[in-house]
């Protein structure tokens, strides 16, 4: 608690006010100039205010960490922890936004009418299936990237980590086959990455059954879309069955929904990513006891490698967007800078966010 004491973050001055006219340049009469220059070019607000380097970070506190919808105030300290940690990393500052409100129209229309004081939108623990029509929705109606962490930022640790898994068991990805369990916000978008990377297949558990094309029962417009681009030969089998000859699991679901039999059933040296928070769906001693080469859990694959050096990269290269392909490009150079027989680099070296910002800004500018 003592480290969260008046919170991780605060707003510091660029400018030092040391006389009255210092002063008067900073506000009235110089601000003015500037308000004439953007009043002239809208596009002037990138060199004459903090937009470049200024993130909102919004929430509605309905899917927090592994606490579930806890509202909005006490989702708090999580938006300042990111914040803090944009700060520290990439030198961008990044404002909590509570929206108090489960109607995704309303969370949008907020955020549509202050979007202009900012170079970003990051969507932080929104419950799906909502999240997905947020962003799909801010999107549309706004002309700037707008991202949503715990689907991409997840995806993006994700794919790194499988990269260099893959490398580490000397498999070609087009041949490599996933069973997945989770179709929320991470399971969606992990799928979606995989897919552009160039992995074999993949086969998605929900809470139900294996999501196929023709299913009906618990399907949204989200899982009929996912339906479409996973699950070749259309498998309806159980969970258990799901894990027989698969190379790679990755669970994003609930805590102890594998068992050790399930990852015997896999591919020799499989790959296992039970990721769900705070306890994986196994344990790794469980799955390398059952004969995993590669495990990795939630502790280990921290989306907080990627999305500061995204949303630097974003923000650098003025782009409208975050898209799959600057996704891809962030987890290569994530998994490119990993040490030797490691899945992930250090999330405390600031040259893997910078990195990582080169990269998305490179892809982003074309």
């Amino acid at each position: 608690l003592e480290t969260h004491r008046r919170g991780p973050i605060e707003v510091v001055s660029r400018m030092h006010i040391r006389s009255l006219t210092d002063l008067r340049m900073v506000y009235t009469p110089g601000v003015a100039e500037v308000c004439h220059a953007i009043e002239k070019d809208p596009s002037a607000a990138w060199d004459y205010t903090g937009i470049c380097d200024r993130v909102a970070i919004a929430t509605n506190g309905t899917a927090v960490l592994g606490l579930g919808n806890i509202g909005v105030l006490p989702s708090l300290p999580v938006m300042e922890g990111k914040a803090s940690i944009f700060a520290e990393f990439v030198n961008i500052s990044a404002f909590p936004i509570l929206i108090e409100t489960e109607d995704v129209d309303t969370f949008v229309e907020t955020l549509v009418k202050i979007a202009s004081g900012f170079g970003a939108i990051q969507l932080e623990d929104v419950a799906a299936p909502e999240c997905f029509e947020i962003e799909d929705k801010l999107k549309e109606r706004l002309k700037m990237p707008v991202f949503h962490d715990d689907q991409h930022g997840t995806a993006t640790v994700v794919m790194a980590s499988l990269i260099n898994a893959l490398k580490q068991t000397n498999r070609d990805p087009k041949k490599s086959t996933v069973v997945m369990l989770g179709a929320g916000a991470a399971g969606i978008a992990i799928s979606k990455v995989l897919i552009k990377y160039g992995i074999g297949d993949i086969v998605v558990f929900d809470s139900n059954s294996a999501i196929y094309r023709g299913r009906t029962e618990k399907m949204n417009p989200y899982k009929e879309q996912l339906a479409e681009i996973t699950n070749k030969a259309n498998f309806k089998g159980t969970l258990a069955e799901g894990f027989v000859g698969k190379d790679i699991f990755i669970g994003v679901a609930r805590p102890n929904m594998v068992s050790k039999q399930m990852v015997a059933s896999m591919a020799k040296n499989s790959i296992v990513f039970p990721l769900s928070n705070p306890v994986g769906e196994i344990s790794k001693e469980d799955a390398f006891e059952a004969g995993a080469a590669i495990a990795a859990d939630g502790r280990d694959v921290n989306n907080a490698l990627a999305y500061p050096g995204i949303f630097r990269g974003a923000l650098d290269a003025r782009a409208k967007e975050i898209n799959l392909n600057m996704i891809l490009a962030a987890a290569k150079a994530i998994a490119a800078m990993a040490p030797e027989n490691k899945l992930l680099p250090d999330i405390l070296d600031r040259e893997v966010h910078r990195k990582v910002a080169n990269a998305v800004k490179e892809v982003a500018m074309g």
